[in-house]
């Protein structure tokens, strides 16, 4: 393991123990996490370490306990980042614990983790989670003996219904009470291999693994889901009922909340800023709360797109996902893996981007990174939404929100097939398909609450300084015109490029705000045009074709990421001649497209 680095031993804040929680990806390492700290994690700022852990202090004992929650990793002697983020927490941070988690179901091919943590020397448990599923299977496991030979307390656990729960807890109590110093991961000791008669030693005659698994549910489904002719089909059928969901469902919604917030502004917020000058006023309601307001109005919009996405990766749908494209996928120098993080790229890029940690190839990391920011992430989604609504308000809006989710699909494919002699990939691809499951109400509360939470952090910060920016631009110097202002002289010394694809004057000013956060695009029309959600809808129903607005759709689809999404990239590819790249192709290809569009759909009549 070539791990040795400088990084220093990061303080415990307020808590007196550090339990570190690990695992290999999908076996509900994070579900056991959540069930232990609740809704109270955050992420953690770890010096050295470039990868979003989650971090919550608990009461045990009567003594604050610090848990983290380290990435999932196959391997302590590992090279992919991830596996070098945990073993690099674990030399340079001490922890008076580690929880271990493994599926029960796989017991055979996960004992690998506990037997390294026990040779590492550090002091654990180890949770032998999905054990309904185990049982299911027919698979018996002697926890007591399979204790002894671990030399660590074992339980059988569900940490999704909570079975097993209140017994593991007492026992990281018991645990922790008997640490008096905590341990950091011993270097010498992990050089160690831990070879098959080592694991044959510790599974024989403590687990009974069925010869055959009969038929189940899995894959009576999976006959039907991973058919080889109507796999894809079904696939791209359930994506296009997510967009129809979110049209159908989130859309009326808005309407609502629009309401409440007219129906604040006038009550509440207007007497409020009437004591103050003119200029201060508009400020205020046309420069803040119109922006804030406007993007904030999109909440329940995205609380049921990142509801169905909850449900679809917790259920194992989105692991097939990969397997059904990965033949596709192949041929263009990537693998199952890029499609899927790809499709998470529909939540936020970022998290998208440091997913690609997993891949051991940099041609296929790097490759993978540039494919990922085409995806139509959830603030894009707003902001077509918006746009639909207004241009193409006949019902049918999901149809045309689908279009660009499969545009976003394609110019992913023609991006790979670009430049994949570029980046050429030869790590084989392995993928375990894990069981379907039905994810509780409580997962996808969680899972979907975190999501509009940190929207909401972005909405109350750089987003409102997005706004205000606009705000000024748009209103100095005092008693323009709206083309007369910054703004407006703005959009049109950018005319020359815009007109081509359609794109107005206010239209490309809020573009430039939406290389800071694509969130912002939709605020900033509502400063640009002094009105409220409703009125820039009116407006741009009246002043926008239906081909404009989609050649605008396009062009804010393929355009250069958003800031946090760029820093990311530069973070993760550690090459400016690629973060270069990602920059201005983008940018290139999105006039392009957008020109093709706009100026094909004129010559046709449109």
């Amino acid at each position: 393991m070539t791990c040795h680095n400088n990084t220093p031993t990061i303080p415990k804040s307020n808590a007196t123990k550090r339990v570190a929680f690990i695992g290999m990806p999908n076996t509900g390492k994070s579900t056991f996490f959540n069930r232990i700290t609740g809704v109270s994690a955050h992420v953690g700022n770890w010096p050295g370490i470039t990868v979003d852990i989650l971090q919550a202090e608990v009461k045990i004992n009567n003594e604050t306990t610090q848990f983290v929650d380290l990435p999932g990793v196959y391997n302590l002697n590992g090279f992919s980042e991830d596996e070098k983020v945990v073993q690099r927490f674990l030399e340079n941070n001490p922890a008076d614990l580690v929880i271990v988690v493994i599926n029960a179901s796989q017991i055979d091919r996960q004992i690998l983790l506990p037997l390294q943590v026990k040779a590492f020397g550090l002091p654990a448990v180890l949770m032998l989670n999905m054990s309904d599923e185990a049982k299911q299977y027919g698979i018996k496991i002697d926890t007591e003996e399979l204790s002894k030979r671990l030399e660590m307390p074992v339980f059988l656990i569900s940490a999704k219904y909570g079975k097993g729960y209140m017994n593991a807890y007492m026992a990281i109590s018991e645990e922790l009470k008997k640490s008096q110093n905590p341990t950091k991961l011993d270097i010498l000791k992990a050089e160690k291999n831990i070879s098959v008669n080592e694991i044959d030693a510790v599974l024989n005659g403590t687990v009974i693994m069925p010869s055959q698994m009969g038929k189940n549910f899995t894959a009576e489904v999976d006959k039907i889901l991973l058919h080889p002719v109507w796999g894809l089909p079904l696939f791209f059928l359930g994506m296009f009922l997510v967009f129809w969901a979110v049209w159908n469902i989130a859309l009326p919604s808005i309407d609502l909340l629009e309401i409440v917030v007219e129906s604040v502004q006038s009550s509440i917020v207007e007497p409020l800023v009437q004591p103050f000058p003119q200029v201060i006023q508009d400020f205020l309601i046309n420069g803040v709360w119109a922006g804030v307001t406007t993007v904030a109005s999109f909440v329940p919009l995205i609380m049921v797109f990142f509801i169905i996405m909850a449900v679809l990766e917790d259920s194992g749908y989105l692991s097939r996902s990969a397997y059904l494209m990965d033949a596709l996928m192949a041929r263009l120098g990537l693998d199952g893996r890029s499609f899927v993080l790809h499709i998470m790229g529909f939540g936020c890029n970022v998290p998208a981007l440091m997913g690609t940690r997993v891949m051991r190839s940099r041609a296929l990391r790097l490759l993978t990174m540039l494919i990922i920011p085409f995806g139509l992430c959830s603030a894009r989604l707003q902001v077509f939404v918006f746009i639909i609504a207004a241009v193409f308000p006949n019902g049918n809006g999901a149809f045309v929100l689908f279009s660009l989710y499969i545009l976003s699909f394609l110019v992913a494919i023609i991006t790979a097939a670009l430049f994949q002699g570029i980046y050429k990939n030869e790590e084989p691809f392995v993928l375990e398909l894990p069981p379907y499951r039905f994810p509780t109400l409580q997962q996808i509360f969680l899972r979907s609450w975190g999501e509009v939470r940190e929207f909401l952090v972005r909405a109350s910060g750089f987003i409102t300084v997005g706004c205000i920016a606009v705000w000024v631009l748009t209103s100095l110097p005092p008693g323009a015109t709206e083309l007369d202002t910054i703004g407006g002289q703005i959009g049109q010394f950018m005319s020359p490029i815009m007109d081509p694809i359609g794109i107005n004057p206010y239209l490309t000013l809020s573009l430039f705000f939406g290389f800071i956060a694509k969130e912002i695009v939709i605020g900033s029309l509502a400063v640009i045009y002094s009105m409220s959600e409703q009125g820039v809808s009116s407006n741009i129903a009246e002043t926008v074709t239906f081909i404009q607005g989609y050649s605008f759709c396009i062009f804010c689809l393929l355009y250069t990421p958003c800031l946090s999404t760029l820093a990311t990239l530069v973070k993760e590819a550690k090459s400016w001649k690629f973060s270069l790249l990602s920059l201005v192709f983008p940018l290139v290809l999105a006039w392009v497209s957008s020109l093709i569009f706009y100026q094909g759909a004129l010559a046709l009549g449109f």
